[in-house]
Order: C-alpha cells, then sequence, then structure tokens
C-alpha cells in the first residue's frame, strides 16, 4: 500500500434493489461474507460485491462542478471519510468495525454511459471507486471505524 492515512470512518452506508440504478441511504446494513450487502443489487457470487469511494472524493468534485451530490448518488454503498480509498492496492484488506473485513477486487471500472454520469455528468466510479468482497460478514453502522 502507497504511504497514506490508514483509517477512516464511515460517512455513509446506501444501497438500492436493483443494478444501474442510484442508491439510497441506510443507517445500517448486513454484510454477507462472499455475498456483498443484503438486500442491494450488486450483491452476490462475484468480484464487485461491495463499492468504496472516499467521502472527499464526492466533496472535490461537489466543489468542482458546483454540484451538491451527496451518498448514494455515485451509486456507491460505502463512503469512507478520512481514508484516502486511492492508496488502496489489489488484495489489500481492511476492517469496517470489530467483524467486518472486506478485500480490495478491482480498482476503477470501465466508464461507460450510466445513470450517474448520465443524471450529474460526472461520474467517480471509473477512476476512483474501490470494488471489495466480503471476506467476514456483520453488520456496519454510519460512524464505524475503518482500518487498514
Amino acid at each position: 500500500m502507497k504511504n497514506r492515512k490508514n483509517s477512516g470512518k464511515i460517512y455513509s452506508i446506501s444501497i438500492s434493489p436493483q443494478r444501474g440504478q442510484l442508491k439510497h441511504e441506510v443507517s445500517e446494513a448486513n454484510m454477507i461474507k462472499g455475498y456483498g450487502i443484503e438486500n442491494d443489487g450488486h450483491a452476490g457470487n462475484w468480484d464487485r460485491q461491495v463499492t468504496c469511494l472516499a467521502w472527499e472524493s464526492i466533496c472535490k468534485v461537489n466543489r468542482e462542478n458546483n454540484l451538491t451530490i451527496g451518498p448514494g448518488d455515485f451509486a456507491e454503498n460505502i463512503l469512507i471519510e478520512g481514508l484516502d480509498c486511492t492508496s488502496l492496492l489489489l488484495g489489500n484488506q481492511f476492517r469496517i468495525g470489530t467483524d467486518i473485513i472486506l478485500e480490495v477486487t478491482q480498482i476503477g471500472k470501465e466508464d461507460h454511459p450510466s445513470i450517474v454520469s448520465e443524471t450529474f455528468g460526472v461520474s467517480l466510479l471509473p477512476s476512483e471507486g474501490i470494488f471489495c468482497k466480503v471476506i467476514q460478514g456483520g453488520v456496519v453502522r454510519k460512524g464505524d471505524t475503518v482500518s487498514i
């Protein structure tokens, strides 16, 4: 891992029932080992079970583009405050709270027209999205600590 701050906290948790939709914020969610977030359309037996972004990245996009994008608007599941998500590497694992462990399986993704780019004219997942699988599950809550 690059030399960066290695801890932060959960700023928000967001889910949607299907893929290809903006997500809505929830106060807590159940992360299931090998599956993802219960009741989220991206959960399943694949490498992109949970999507994470840095809250600071969203704040920067809002400032630069005069937007008011909030939790779930970039179709992310987890916004992490205080941790530079772009410093994570493939295979890195990080802990949320005391129980949950996520492993980075993909950094960024193919950039294609999506509900996010069509709605806001900008997207972060292609450049800054961190996609993870759930190694150890549990309940994630807003404010939980995140550590490498």
